[in-house]
């Protein structure tokens, strides 16, 4: 397992379309692992596979609850309720930090590092950060939905 380097806001990789993981094979498991290293390492709840230059749908979360260190190939949001709007940052955008406006529940389906399909429903942090790293596969920054910056710094 291996720290790899987390791309920030000016390569132009974050603002591409990620592809589907069509095949789970071991340079996808050492992606994953590297990512969780990755993560861990720089203090993140969540890291999607471009954050690392790889155009892959693979998303590693760990909010530190119970169930909640999880992988994501392929994700997709089935259901939103509610709506929160609280602080937000990203390991990309390193040193900003403000408020978005995510739903505060949300429903995604996804496949875990051995390809079995499944649902899980997130609330508060899991939530906004299912949203915020399937953004990522997108091209999508926080920053695109910022609508007051800490300390109105921008």
């Amino acid at each position: 397992m291996a720290i790899r380097n987390i791309r920030t806001n000016d390569d132009p990789i974050l603002r591409k379309n990620s592809r589907k993981v069509e095949e789970i094979d071991r340079r996808t498991q050492i992606l994953i692992d590297d990512m969780f290293d990755t993560m861990y390492d720089a203090g993140g709840v969540g890291l999607a596979a471009v954050q690392v230059g790889i155009l892959k749908q693979v998303i590693v979360i760990d909010t530190d609850q119970p169930g909640e260190r999880l992988v994501l190939i392929n994700p997709e949001i089935i259901a939103t309720e509610g709506e929160n709007n609280t602080p937000e940052g990203c390991l990309s955008i390193p040193g900003k930090a403000g408020y978005v406006t995510r739903p505060d529940k949300v429903t995604v389906r996804a496949m875990d590092r051995d390809g079995n399909v499944y649902e899980k429903t997130g609330t508060g942090l899991l939530a906004k950060a299912f949203c915020h790293e399937i953004d990522h596969l997108s091209g999508v920054l926080y920053i695109d939905k910022v609508n007051k910056w800490i300390n109105d710094e921008e």
